[in-house]
């Protein structure tokens, strides 16, 4: 193989190495959001869970009538 040939192969293999490392990085931010996000969603879904076993803490929309009516 000429120089000219296993620079340019070089060059390529740093390239797709980079890209993989930034990928990696990306994959592992995500995971960490994913891993916030659904403790989150946990946290709300006891909440409400907990307020429907108090019997409160229903929504009124606009055509309807407050319980106290």
């Amino acid at each position: 193989m000429s120089d000219t040939r296993i620079q340019a192969l070089e060059e390529k293999t740093a390239e797709l190495l980079r890209t993989a490392d930034e990928l990696s990085d990306i994959v592992a931010r995500q995971e960490r959001e994913i891993a916030v996000l659904t403790h989150r969603v946990q946290m709300l879904m006891s909440r409400e869970g907990e307020r429907e076993a108090q019997g409160g803490g229903g929504i009124v929309l606009g055509d309807e009538r407050p319980p106290h009516y």
